[in-house]
């Protein structure tokens, strides 16, 4: 099997305190480290307001995992995520060259920067 790029957000409940959300998130990387995915990138994107209610909540806590694995690592990191009820929403996606690329600048923080601004020559 080929190793594909995968990327995935989910969102916690907010009723957990900080250690619970550590705790949870560790859960899932070590899922991840247990399936032989390497995990490239883990981001915490804080506690926000969702779009719309989930079971009653209104904010949850975002997380992103980039990794990179094979054959069946998605099924068994979504079941894990199904069986624990802290996790209010997931999404898992496949990545692409470009989207891998895109990614790799967007950690480096070399998205949103201004453009360096050009003189004109008048003439």
């Amino acid at each position: 099997m080929a190793v594909r790029n995968y990327e995935t957000v989910f969102i916690l409940t907010p009723v957990l305190n900080e250690s619970q959300v550590q705790e949870t998130v560790e859960k899932f990387s070590q899922v991840l480290k247990e399936n032989s995915a390497d995990i490239i990138n883990t981001e915490s994107w804080g506690l926000k307001k969702l779009a719309y209610p989930i079971q009653k909540k209104n904010t949850g806590y975002y997380f992103l995992v980039e990794f990179t694995g094979e054959g069946n690592i998605v099924d068994v990191l979504e079941l894990a995520f199904r069986r624990d009820e802290r996790v209010i929403r997931f999404l898992t996606t496949v990545l692409d060259k470009h989207a891998v690329e895109y990614a790799g600048r967007r950690r480096k923080g070399e998205m949103n920067q201004p453009k360096p601004k050009t003189t004109e020559a008048v003439g």
